[in-house]
């Protein structure tokens, strides 16, 4: 049985939790998403215990900083990982075609040579395409276009060990466009940048996002049995969980989870 490791929680400007990133993790490999908005990536590797050794399978699902930047740190501790004879395999990248060469750019700006020179042998860019099916740890995950508003981004469908489907959204409101890669999951991944009660303080729609409110009305549309809430701003951490519940619970009757950084859910 997988495990989610909820590594950030945070929307861009969070500071009292950690961009939105995460793992799935089996117990022996583990598939990171996303890597968050810098170095934090490591530090909350360690908290989770996530050893990066473990990790050979990279989702970038879209080029804003909060999900890329920590990608560089990836690519600088697992290269140090490869040239230290402490890493065995190679590590797999997969974003659009269109994200593949500023990864690269960035990495080339940032890093040294000796590290960028992985890129290609030890290293290896897979450009997903919509409806693009790739094998991820003994994974069946499926790559779909969320039809971004703002910049092209890539979410997926992941078939798990017992049979049931994860399926990520991304960091976007649902496009109809998706159904069908997202009914019938098991479990739905979801962004909520606040409360519906608190749209005219955060703007969520300007930005566009979406608030608890819509997430846990998709969520009931579709008959999603679980639903997933983060990529949220930040400004009571302490009563976050109480609080998106409580309005959440309102429009959906399904198992409802708005983790903390650091949590742990495992997919049943």
């Amino acid at each position: 049985m997988e495990n989610l490791i909820v590594l950030g929680t945070g929307n861009a400007l969070a500071t009292h939790c950690y961009n939105t990133c995460f793992a799935i993790d089996d117990g022996s490999e583990a598939v990171l998403v996303d890597a968050g908005g810098g170095n934090g990536i490591l530090s909350r590797l360690e908290q989770a215990e996530v050893n990066p050794a473990r990790i050979h399978h990279l989702i970038v699902t879209h080029e804003h900083c909060d999900h890329l930047l920590g990608v560089v740190w990836m690519v600088r501790k697992i290269g140090t990982l490869i040239r230290n004879g402490k890493y065995e395999g190679n590590l797999h990248l997969y974003c659009h075609d269109g994200l593949v060469e500023p990864i690269k750019a960035i990495c080339g700006y940032t890093l040294q040579k000796k590290f960028t020179s992985l890129f290609g042998e030890r290293i290896i860019f897979h450009p997903v395409e919509d409806g693009q099916r790739e094998n991820l740890a003994g994974k069946e995950t499926v790559f779909f276009d969320i039809h971004s508003t703002k910049a092209r981004q890539f979410g997926f469908s992941m078939t798990l060990s017992n049979g049931s489907v994860l399926t990520c959204l991304g960091d976007e409101p649902y496009n109809p466009l998706c159904e069908g890669y997202v009914k019938g999951c098991r479990w739905l991944l979801c962004e909520a940048f606040c409360l519906y009660g608190d749209r005219e303080r955060f703007k969520p729609y300007e930005k566009h996002h979406s608030t608890v409110r819509e997430a846990c009305q998709l969520a009931a549309e579709l008959e999603v049995p679980n639903l997933v809430l983060w990529h949220t701003e930040d400004s009571d951490i302490p009563h976050r969980k109480e609080r998106y519940t409580a309005e959440g619970r309102t429009f959906y009757h399904g198992n409802l989870l708005v983790p903390d950084d650091l949590d742990v859910i495992e997919l049943k």
